[in-house]
């Protein structure tokens, strides 16, 4: 009802009534117990409209895939992300119209598929950044073989702070970052306002989205510092015009493909603008605070690290 997102999740339709969520693993229980709370109409979905339910709440099925009560149905989510990836995807044994079906998928597309002697949906989708990329819901037990297969046929494993750097890089909110978090923000503080359609009757929490988008000052960048050698920014390190006002805060950073530090932070929309230098105290949480009438010859006193602010989104090469 505040406007303020419980997740950034995927939305995926598998038929013209089932369709399958994706959420962060994290926050799978606390998205499932709101979804339960409305189905069974004990939350209040518009403080406008207390006596407002879902029309129909009754008529569908919710099942948690990650439960063992829902036998060969259970999934779990592997990505296969980049340039490679249809090539290795396809490599694996299938009949030729599980092929051709995964080879047109068109992005955020989604359809089912035997290869390699498992049992797949397959999604055009990632966090990474990359136009060609792919997540792979196969069932639990079967995950251990299917991501031998994969690297078999020339994946490279990646951990979870490869993925990090990427979706930094590329621009992409990670929630308790760049969505919700300390600074409670929500799709149009990240760079996403046309996400959310303020122009529809009715949603969840659209009456706050709508009083916080007429006095919205601020939005997420991306930015990078202009030295390759300078000290990580962290999440809530300020960002200072050449006054040393702050008009910023770091979300989120990490290291580049070009070796540089990129991150994304929540500016004030005057300072937003692709080319705007800024300064990034980096560091600064874990800093002393150092008093001018304390400053001594000899003393070290943290600077701001010299950034420029970059275009939303990567552009194309």
């Amino acid at each position: 009802m505040d406007g303020q997102p419980l997740d950034d999740l995927m939305i995926y339709r598998l038929g013209a009534d089932h369709f399958l969520i994706v959420v962060n693993a994290s926050n799978n229980d606390k998205i499932w117990a709101w979804l339960k709370a409305v189905r069974q109409r004990q939350v209040m979905i518009d403080p406008q409209r207390p006596w407002l339910t879902v029309d129909g709440a009754d008529a569908f099925i919710m099942r948690d895939l990650r439960d063992r009560s829902v036998g060969d149905q259970m999934r779990v989510d592997l990505a296969l992300q980049g340039p490679k990836s249809r090539d290795i995807l396809l490599a694996l044994d299938g009949l030729e119209e599980d092929k051709q079906a995964v080879a047109k998928l068109p992005w955020a597309a989604i359809t089912t598929a035997h290869l390699g002697g498992f049992d797949l949906i397959i999604s055009r989708t990632g966090y990474t950044g990359e136009r060609t990329a792919y997540e792979l819901f196969v069932h639990p037990d079967k995950a251990p073989a299917l991501f031998k297969a994969l690297v078999a046929h020339g994946a490279t494993p990646c951990g979870l702070a490869a993925r990090d750097s990427l979706r930094t890089e590329a621009g992409l909110p990670l929630y308790g970052h760049e969505l919700a978090g300390p600074l409670n923000l929500n799709p149009a503080d990240a760079g996403f306002a046309n996400y959310v359609k303020l122009s529809k009757p009715f949603f969840v929490g659209r009456a706050a989205n709508l009083a916080h988008e007429r006095q919205r000052d601020a939005e997420v960048v991306r930015f990078r510092l202009d030295n390759k050698g300078a000290r990580p920014p962290h999440q809530g390190d300020p960002l200072v015009d050449k006054r040393g006002r702050v008009v910023g805060v770091i979300t989120s950073c990490s290291i580049d493909s070009e070796g540089y530090q990129l991150g994304q932070a929540y500016v004030k929309l005057d300072y937003a603008e692709e080319g705007t230098s800024l300064g990034v105290f980096a560091g600064s949480g874990k800093g002393r605070a150092i008093l001018p009438e304390t400053v001594r010859l000899g003393d070290k006193v943290t600077v701001p690290e010299t950034a420029t602010i970059l275009s939303r989104f990567p552009k194309k090469k």
